[in-house]
């Protein structure tokens, strides 16, 4: 086991499929999709090795100016509660996912050191394009090993359900049909027979499109695994 993880916004848990695969053992925070709020949340100090996640990123999307403009809401940004729950838990280094347009966090006592990285990179299928911010004490930095060969021509990412995005995409609401989330699942890397029965077919389109691809996020649990194996502790400039 390469250690305790704490997982923040968990979602449906896809960053932490790739990390338990990648040999930790994550233990998943509150998430309103399951009736939890992180603004509640305490972690305890000194119990987890890491912690990882990606707040809700709709405050720092390109689409967040049109969707106001059009009178809907954006969800708030949750990027100062990731902070303070790393520090509160003051783990040996956190991991933090969003969009391109997103601060970098802050924590006192950790460098950061921050990534641009498309799914097609990562030997998947889309275009979709993410920060990966690594945090450490001692300066270490995330190492990638990209494959020898990706998909040049890759495809748009799937995207999250959700009025404020159908309204900008022009999707009328509810049309997310069994075929739709069969597509959503091989954008993401997942398996064919990935389900989530508790699920409306749009609630499960929805959870699938708002997750880090699976290819995506097993080439950074691996990035990050190295980092901690490294012995060279050397922040980007």
């Amino acid at each position: 086991m390469k250690g305790l993880v704490l997982s923040l916004f968990p979602g449906i848990g896809l960053l932490d499929m790739a990390f338990e695969e990648a040999g930790f053992c994550v233990v998943r925070g509150p998430d309103l999709l399951w009736g939890g709020d992180v603004r509640n949340f305490h972690p305890p100090a000194g119990r987890f090795d890491g912690v990882i996640g990606g707040p809700p990123c709709q405050a720092h999307s390109t689409l967040a100016a049109l969707v106001n403009r059009n009178g809907l809401a954006v969800k708030p940004d949750r990027i100062p509660e990731f902070e303070r729950c790393v520090s509160e838990a003051a783990p040996e280094w956190f991991l933090m996912e969003n969009v391109r347009g997103a601060p970098l966090p802050v924590v006192p006592g950790y460098y950061v050191d921050a990534h641009l990285i498309r799914d097609a990179w990562c030997g998947g299928e889309t275009l979709r394009q993410r920060r990966f911010s690594f945090g450490s004490r001692d300066k270490r930095r995330l190492i990638f090993d990209w494959p020898a060969l990706y998909r040049p021509d890759p495809e748009p990412a799937a995207l999250a359900s959700g009025s404020a995005w159908d309204y900008v995409h022009k999707r009328p609401a509810g049309t997310k049909s069994r075929e739709t989330f069969k597509n959503h699942k091989r954008l993401q890397g997942l398996p064919a027979d990935f389900d989530l029965p508790p699920f409306t077919v749009a609630a499960k389109v929805q959870a699938v499109g708002n997750g880090v691809p699976l290819p995506m996020g097993r080439a950074v649990a691996a990035a990050v695994v190295r980092a901690l194996e490294s012995n060279s502790c050397e922040v980007a400039a």
